[in-house]
């Protein structure tokens, strides 16, 4: 307003040159406040995942128990009898970059392992469930499928929600009518380290849970698909958290609730909504480069031994480490830096 008074008293002392001065300033601030407004809106959004992530699930059960028990009772019954039939019908932000080093063929499908989970897997979300790095146009006529903890479709509303990202539920009946039944171009993302490597994400630390992994081996043999290793760089840098040694009350408490509901409950923070130097649950403005490795050629083997099994999962743990290798550097590592593949 300020501006604009001056602006307009130039105009009236016949400085003409004021006013132009004047509205460049005008121009000027509102564009700066157009930016901050932005940088808000980009920190707000990615906050929203966050909460969705941790809370939403849990809010909207005890909301529809609620609603079970008020006047609004046929709304919670209307969802519970009409999910399971929907079920049975269908068999400042972390930048963030997608690298692509091999061209996908669409007239396979494939399994992509994606590493390290970190502690909620920001960028396999991020690249492979929405567009923010263009995944459509970097590999065309792929249809990439987040797979996640089936009991997270168990949750009222939490699920419609995952669905509407493309994610599916990682389970067997899942991921064979989409490797079977769905033609080709597809891709199953299986963050494959799971709940436990979630449990020893930190800074500074590349680490892998993989040695004795070896499902998604085996269906990858089965339906013939492509392996496809990744590594994200930077995932288990966007937060921090309590890590608890083994043996330590803590740690015994995550395995229990891992072994008995399918996650381990972290104690961790990011920073604050509107500053860095405060801590929240936004996670830390560090770049996640997730880089897609060269895909592994699977044989169809209906009925795979151990020992085919055991074959193609070293050949997997050696092409991560080596995608690991050939990038590191690239993405603010030490030559000396190496991948913990446990």
């Amino acid at each position: 307003m300020k501006t604009l008074i001056a602006a307009y008293s130039g105009v009236l002392r016949g400085t003409g040159s004021s006013i132009l001065s004047a509205l460049q300033d005008l121009f000027s601030i509102t564009w700066l406040n157009r930016s901050q407004v932005e940088k808000q809106l980009q920190v707000i959004s990615v906050l929203q995942w966050v909460l969705s992530f941790l809370v939403l699930g849990v809010t909207c059960s005890i909301l529809l128990v609620y609603t079970f028990c008020t006047d609004c009772w046929l709304i919670s019954v209307l969802y519970f009898t009409c999910t399971p039939l929907l079920a049975s019908s269908s068999d400042p932000r972390s930048s963030l970059q997608l690298v692509k080093t091999h061209n996908l063929l669409t007239t396979r499908n494939y399994i992509f392992g994606y590493h390290p989970h970190g502690i909620m897997g920001l960028g396999a979300f991020c690249n492979f469930s929405t567009e923010a790095t263009e995944v459509s146009k970097k590999f065309p006529g792929i249809r990439p499928y987040l797979a996640t903890l089936a009991g997270n479709f168990r949750i009222p509303v939490l699920r419609e929600y995952l669905m509407s990202g493309g994610i599916c539920p990682v389970n067997r009946d899942t991921i064979d009518y989409l490797l079977s039944k769905n033609g080709s171009g597809n891709a199953i993302i299986i963050v494959v380290g799971g709940a436990a490597e979630s449990l020893s994400s930190m800074p500074g630390k590349n680490a892998v849970t993989l040695r004795n992994r070896k499902g998604f081996v085996k269906l990858a043999l089965r339906h013939g698909a492509d392996l496809v290793p990744i590594y994200s760089f930077g995932e288990n840098e966007v937060y921090k958290q309590v890590i608890f040694e083994e043996g330590s009350w803590g740690r015994w408490v995550q395995k229990k609730f891992q072994k008995y509901i399918g996650f381990a409950p972290c104690i961790f923070h990011g920073r604050g909504l509107f500053s860095s130097d405060t801590w929240g649950l936004v996670p830390y403005s560090k770049p996640i480069t997730t880089v897609v490795g060269e895909p592994i050629t699977i044989p169809k083997l209906e009925h795979p031994t151990q020992q085919d099994i055991d074959l193609y999962h070293a050949m997997y743990m050696e092409a991560l480490v080596k995608l690991f290798d050939q990038h590191k550097t690239k993405f603010g590592l030490q030559e000396t830096e190496v991948l913990e593949v446990n």
